[in-house]
């Protein structure tokens, strides 16, 4: 029997798995039904503690077209970790499906929680990374590049789980990343020492900053990402003050390349971390929202045959 594969963050895939992850969604996403029955009589479990837009219908959907079948377990059927322990519903849930989803508040539940399923898991948000979001957030940077290596991409915003796992994505990649983040708000210690091992195998360049204005400094991509997350309500007016200054608007985009294209994970509060420039040209937001389904494709088709 296979030894199960987990995707709880990057650490998870080597160089090669990412490129060929990116390889099978180009192809699913040129032929939609390709490898149709895949998983057939197999099903996907959702197991949700914080609410979802695209994560939830990118998996089902995704999960449909490989011929499985996907279960939407909402917070409040299943309570983990309050109703019922995380071990109790890892080695349940296990007995039923073929796979999981879980989007969570705390990285440890899923760390537990992997320990005691025996089928994959795979991280659909937690407090520390988003891997998902950020396979599909580079798989769309080089649809539109042709290339990643050079190309340089820049996130303002809070040092979070999305910009964890876009920097080692990026990096692992070959795209030179910068960061810029208010005091206070950087991006763990841990994490960015996982990216500079990364960089001497790439070449990538990391850049690490409080001033926005530097880090766009010739950007060809800019990503933001929501200042208040969900379970940092009440921070709100604690972030909008620390956060002053780093919206991406006309005068910070002025300082990127003029046709740097403009990205956000969603959903976005314009005013706050973004104005209307989201709404540009230069913006690819619903192109990010799709790749998350044929990345996830991919994903599936990978872990769960």
């Amino acid at each position: 029997m296979r030894k199960k594969r987990d995707l709880l963050t990057l650490k998870d895939l080597t160089v090669d798995e990412i490129f060929e992850i990116m390889s099978l969604a180009k192809q699913f996403k040129r032929f939609p039904f390709f490898k149709k029955r895949a998983l057939r009589n197999k099903t996907l479990a959702l197991l949700f503690q914080k609410p979802s837009n695209r994560t939830r219908v990118s998996f089902e959907v995704a999960m449909t077209h490989l011929g499985g079948y996907a279960l939407y377990l909402s917070p409040q059927e299943i309570a983990m970790g309050a109703r019922e322990s995380v071990k109790d519903v890892a080695c349940v849930i296990s007995r039923y499906v073929d796979g999981i989803v879980a989007r969570v508040f705390s990285h440890n539940d899923l760390s537990i929680f992997s320990r005691y399923a025996d089928i994959p898991v795979i991280n659909g948000l937690s407090d520390l990374a988003h891997p998902c979001q950020a396979l599909s957030d580079i798989f769309t940077i080089k649809e539109k590049f042709g290339v990643l290596k050079g190309v340089k991409l820049t996130y303002v915003g809070d040092g979070n789980n999305v910009a964890n796992s876009l920097l080692i994505t990026g990096v692992m990649a070959g795209l030179n990343v910068s960061i810029a983040t208010p005091k206070g708000y950087e991006i763990p210690v841990e994490v960015l020492e996982e990216a500079k091992e990364h960089s001497k195998i790439s070449g990538s360049i990391i850049e690490i900053l409080n001033e926005p204005e530097k880090a766009m400094q010739d950007a060809d991509v800019v990503y933001t990402d929501v200042w208040i997350s969900m379970g940092d309500e009440h921070e709100k007016e604690e972030r909008l003050k620390a956060f002053s200054g780093f919206q991406i608007n006309e005068t910070l985009m002025s300082y990127a390349k003029k046709y740097a294209f403009i990205m956000h994970c969603l959903p976005a509060h314009r005013g706050e971390e973004i104005s209307d420039v989201i709404d540009g040209k230069n913006s690819i937001v619903y192109d990010q929202a799709e790749n998350r389904m044929h990345v996830q494709k991919a994903v599936l088709y990978k872990l769960l045959r």
